[in-house]
């Protein structure tokens, strides 16, 4: 009974943490599309987006859209999003920070939650409903066929 009851909760766990990983993947993913091409109004709430190559909102675009694309997809998860957690961690104390001690004074609880949820997603993977997952189940099984 208590096998079973710790196998339901791990798969229980498991599934939430794939869940929490395509919901706010999918969330970074939606700034990226703001920045890069001016969706649901734009950097300036009016649908501008940011110029190609500047330094660091057009680059920070790039990394919501690709890298949390890949956390989405649950492909090289590990990596991407460890990316995504820095690229927060740096929106934090270089735009952020500098306008209040505090994230409730300076705006920035949306990069602060980004980057430790992203973290979090780095140190534990991403869940049994990954690309990841999927590939690690086959590998094996090409080993024993080839």
């Amino acid at each position: 009974m208590i096998t079973r009851v710790q196998n339901s909760t791990g798969r229980l766990s498991g599934a939430a943490l794939s869940a929490v990983r395509v919901v706010v993947s999918f969330l970074f993913i939606c700034h990226g599309a703001l920045i890069l091409f001016g969706t649901f109004g734009g950097v300036d709430r009016h649908g501008t987006t940011a110029p190609v190559g500047s330094w660091p909102l057009w680059w920070a675009g790039v990394v919501h859209l690709v890298r949390g694309g890949l956390v989405l997809l649950g492909l090289f998860t590990r990596p991407a999003a460890l990316l995504c957690s820095g690229a927060m961690a740096f929106a934090y104390f270089t735009v952020h920070q500098p306008l209040g001690l505090l994230p409730l004074q300076n705006n920035g609880e949306p990069a602060a939650l980004y980057c430790w949820i992203l973290l979090l997603v780095a140190v534990l993977g991403p869940g049994p409903f990954a690309l990841d997952a999927v590939l690690s189940r086959r590998r094996p099984e090409q080993k024993l066929s080839g």
